[in-house]
């Protein structure tokens, strides 16, 4: 039955063993039978799973395409101003700062990240202004224009119903607008199989580039977010799909010239940069 972790936490244990080469199998057997021991509260992401997944693995040559394909982007205006939405602890704009830049405006939600980016750009001599919001709380409390608007892997997080108006408030409000994700396919239903196949497909491989730390990764970062793809229990947390359907929603609200370039074939699904004018 659903949410019955005893005969997942057995299911598991004997995928497991029966192909003791899948990493997959393996790091689900742990991370259920922890759950089994010391419910929800034993298996959250953890700050130090979470920070060494995004500073090793495939997400160094993944930041590292992003980051220069902001920097080319930066080189080709003067004196610009620049909105940074979900700024995160600055993985994707610090090595892409150029002199190009006059201001920096960034948004991110969470206050110590936040503080965090804002440190290293005062330590660069960075002209910039903070702001602990969501983006929509921002979009109601400004009618500033910036030179260019970016969100690297951040709107995602922006429900469907609720991106339209966003995407609209960054066609009013920018130049230029650039925009990284990754090119999800769309899928039959969240509990569906070919959803199901996927997001295992997918993991063995993520799990790969981290099987030398110990299951700090797998067991910190990984595991919690792969079974809450499938919990009923908590609210959806991101909102992926083709690349073509984020240009599809750019042209609609507004945008008239929309060019996509492949950044970095990352393992949970192709990461592309968007260009919306």
């Amino acid at each position: 039955g659903e949410l019955d972790f005893v005969r997942a936490a057995k299911l598991a244990a004997s995928a497991a063993h029966a192909a003791p080469e899948r990493l997959l199998f393996a790091a689900g057997a742990t991370f259920l039978a922890r759950y089994q021991v010391g419910g929800r509260q034993s298996v959250y992401l953890s700050p130090e799973g979470f920070s060494a997944f995004i500073r090793t693995g495939g997400n160094v040559p993944l930041y590292g395409a992003a980051s220069a394909a902001l920097h080319t982007s930066y080189s080709q205006l003067s004196a610009a101003r620049v909105l940074d939405i979900g700024v995160g602890d600055g993985l994707a704009l610090l090595p892409a700062l150029a002199d190009t830049l006059a201001h920096i405006d960034i948004i991110e939600p969470s206050a110590a990240l936040l503080e965090q980016t804002s440190a290293q750009l005062q330590e660069r001599g960075v002209s910039h202004r903070t702001f602990n919001n969501t983006l929509q709380d921002f979009a109601a409390s400004t009618s500033e224009h910036w030179d260019m608007i970016q969100a690297t892997f951040s709107l995602q997080s922006i429900a469907p119903n609720e991106r339209a108006p966003m995407l609209q408030w960054m066609r009013a409000h920018g130049q230029r607008v650039l925009i990284a994700e990754f090119d999800v396919p769309n899928f039959s239903g969240m509990y569906a199989p070919d959803h199901a196949q996927y997001v295992t497909e997918r993991f063995e491989h993520g799990l790969t580039e981290y099987k030398h730390d110990g299951g700090l990764v797998a067991q910190g970062f990984l595991m919690p977010v792969m079974f809450g793809y499938f919990d009923r229990t908590a609210a959806r947390t991101n909102y992926e799909h083709p690349i073509s359907e984020w240009v599809d929603q750019l042209h609609n609200a507004g945008f008239s010239e929309v060019q996509t370039k492949h950044l970095y074939p990352y393992w949970w699904a192709s990461a592309y940069l968007i260009e919306a004018r």
